[in-house]
């Protein structure tokens, strides 16, 4: 069957687009476009329609990696431009990308109510390369468009009709396109040049690039927009060239990379997500910051939820920070008044774990101890019926442990929410050895209606995150006793790309909890494995992080701008002289390479223990739970893109520094 069909009806070309699942700009369907201009002409008008549940959301990326291939869609957006026979974009579902720029060359634009419209080329490292950036500042006006191509904002028809670009929003736009009569506009592309405010381009220069950490792309479309002021013969072809050729760059390879990692984590291929059960009600032991979170997620996403806490203090502390939550919610935009009213009327507090009854799931989030997750599960025995899904949201623990005295454990899986859990989107969803298949794709199914990003994890020490996470601090703090200071390696990381670096971002989380973990770790720590004691210093000083006022750095009561501090430069020269190191100095790069080589290589090992799936597993974790620069496509994709040698290289110098504390991965042996 042809992906591009042309039916001419009552004097009408109707070009419908028929390549599913989501009628990309394929060869064939640039081709079947083409050929569609050629059987139009003649007729009154050619009404252009997507086929199935949208329009065009975008371009076949499969073709990104390859040569070019005739026809080129400048070519075929161009000639339904100048098509003698008018064309008329009759618009539903999604509008992006490639389909955006085809429907811009249309004359006319019809959209069936809540069409989505973009320009997302930025979010996998490119700018639009079909007059995307030129024909948007004529049609929508500069700020939608610097929205659109250097942001990835989406926009609704109903949002777009104020600018003119949108001609009529109807339930049926076939059904509208039949009697839409108006004069033809001029091609949007024949327009006159724009004027471009030298003021405005300064400003969104330095928004774009404080916002976007060392990722490139949002600059090159804000570039390649301000070409619009000139003319359109001349920028178009411009435009073109530097989207081909950020198709061949690291950053897009990447962006490329994680997109489609994304999609492989959701759906793995020995769970059959058919299989989840309808689930409705769900029970939350535990109330505190996380609980509460994981609570407003769920409601947010339509449950039933009830939060269940030791005592009457502790279930009112409970509704006040959910009922916070969800205001805040509100406030931004992310839920309606209805949403928030239906939220409190699904919601209860209670001090009874008779609460736990009717729900079909009950996720565990009581304090990061065993004995007392222990305690839960064995209460929740006593009131929940024999299948339903037992959870728990620990960060470290083994579940093995936590359920080991639960009957049915085929009905016990780990749920690791990352903290703050209504905002952060990953979900390690732990398997147990006797986790059913039913119950992760139950998960599977939770962690999508909360519109999570859910990794399958098998058990070890903090999983793949914190794991990843305890190698990566620990090759942090090897390098403050061996020549550099916190803010030399924070800074590196944030060059790197980095949200923050390891040292800001264990203020942040309170120095007390990495400090916890390790004093669980003593017992097990290989005695030949080399143990820093700074952080632990700081921690017999009081000097916990942000909350406290100081940690790795100085913080002011009313600021939480992490201040050098000499005290901790004193700390660590002394723990130094006191080993009888040397110190050195460090650079930037080599930071940034030992530490990616320490991330890479525990990562490597994960896979190869079989605790997750793929590399791509790993750099969803990281970039999704961690702060990793997603432009970068999480560690592995970013170790692989500096080079085998490279790692190889910044191991070697990790394990000469410190001997017997690594184990290298085969992938870098």
């Amino acid at each position: 069957m042809s992906a591009v069909t042309v039916e001419v009806k009552d004097d009408i070309a109707w070009v419908k687009i028929d390549n599913p699942p989501v009628n990309a700009t394929s060869t064939a369907v640039r081709q079947g476009l083409l050929d569609a201009v050629a059987k139009a002409q003649g007729s009154r008008m050619a009404v252009l329609y997507g086929a199935g549940r949208t329009f065009i959301a975008g371009g076949d990326m499969s073709e990104f990696d390859q040569d070019p291939q005739a026809p080129h869609l400048p070519d075929v957006v161009q000639a339904i431009e100048d098509s003698e026979t008018p064309f008329l974009a009759a618009l539903h579902g999604s509008v992006l990308g490639g389909g955006l720029e085809i429907a811009m060359a249309c004359a006319w634009r019809i959209a069936a109510p809540g069409t989505k419209f973009g320009l997302p080329e930025v979010n996998m490292g490119l700018i639009p390369g079909a007059g995307g950036t030129q024909r948007a500042p004529r049609l929508f006006g500069w700020d939608i468009a610097e929205n659109m191509a250097c942001d990835g904002k989406i926009y609704t028809a109903e949002a777009l009709i104020p600018t003119g670009a949108i001609d009529l929003i109807a339930e049926n736009p076939l059904d509208a396109a039949r009697s839409f009569s108006a004069d033809r506009p001029l091609a949007v592309s024949q327009r006159p040049a724009l004027q471009i405010q030298h003021d405005w381009l300064v400003e969104k220069r330095a928004t774009l690039t404080n916002k976007y950490r060392g990722q490139s792309s949002p600059l090159h479309n804000l570039t390649a927009l301000s070409w619009a002021a000139h003319e359109f013969s001349v920028a178009q072809p411009k435009e073109r060239a530097v989207h081909l050729k950020l198709r061949q760059s690291k950053e897009s390879q990447a962006l490329r990379h994680i997109f489609f990692a994304e999609r492989k984590a959701a759906k793995p291929k020995h769970i059959t997500l058919d299989r989840a059960r309808n689930i409705e009600t769900i029970a939350i032991v535990g109330g505190g910051l996380m609980g509460s979170g994981i609570a407003a997620a769920c409601l947010t996403a339509g449950y039933r939820v009830s939060i269940i806490e030791q005592n009457a203090d502790g279930a009112a502390r409970a509704t006040e920070t959910v009922t916070s939550l969800l205001q805040g919610a509100l406030k931004r935009g992310k839920i309606d008044q209805t949403t928030f009213q239906n939220c409190s009327e699904m919601f209860a507090t209670c001090t009874d774990y008779s609460a736990a009854a009717q729900a079909e799931l009950v996720i565990e989030a009581v304090f990061e101890d065993l004995t007392v997750k222990q305690q839960v599960m064995a209460t929740l025995e006593t009131v929940v019926a024999a299948d339903t899904i037992l959870a728990t949201n620990t960060s470290y623990l083994d579940p093995q442990l936590i359920f080991e005295n639960v009957s049915n454990p085929a009905r016990c899986v780990g749920l690791h929410f990352f903290s703050p859990a209504h905002i952060m989107k990953l979900v390690e969803i732990v398997q147990l050895p006797a986790s059913e298949p039913e119950t992760l794709a139950t998960a599977f199914a939770v962690s999508k209606r909360l519109k999570k990003t859910p990794v399958l994890s098998g058990i070890c020490d903090g999983f793949i995150g914190n794991r990843i996470l305890a190698a990566y601090r620990r090759a942090a703090e090897y390098l403050l006793a061996d020549g550099a200071l916190p803010l030399d390696i924070d800074n590196a990381m944030r060059q790197f790309g980095m949200a923050m670096g390891p040292f800001e971002a264990q203020d942040m989380s309170g120095l007390q909890i990495a400090q916890a973990n390790r004093r669980r770790q003593d017992a097990t720590r290989p005695a030949e494995e080399r143990y820093v004691t700074i952080s632990d210093q700081l921690c017999q000083l009081k000097r916990f992080g942000q909350k406290a006022g100081a940690g790795w750095y100085q913080y002011d009561t009313d600021n939480r701008r992490p201040k050098h501090d000499l005290l901790v430069d004193t700390i660590i020269f002394e723990y130094s002289a006191a080993q009888n190191i040397s110190r050195r100095a460090f650079s930037p790069t080599e930071i940034q390479n030992l530490l990616l080589a320490a991330m890479a290589n525990e990562g490597a090992l994960i896979v190869e223990e079989g605790i997750a799936q793929s590399a791509g597993d790993i750099d969803v974790v990281k970039v999704h739970g961690y702060g990793f620069p997603r432009w970068r496509g999480g560690p592995m994709q970013a170790a692989k893109a500096l080079g085998h040698t490279h790692i190889q290289n910044a191991l070697t110098t990790l394990e000469e520094s410190s001997p017997n504390s690594w184990r290298r991965a085969r992938l870098f042996t």
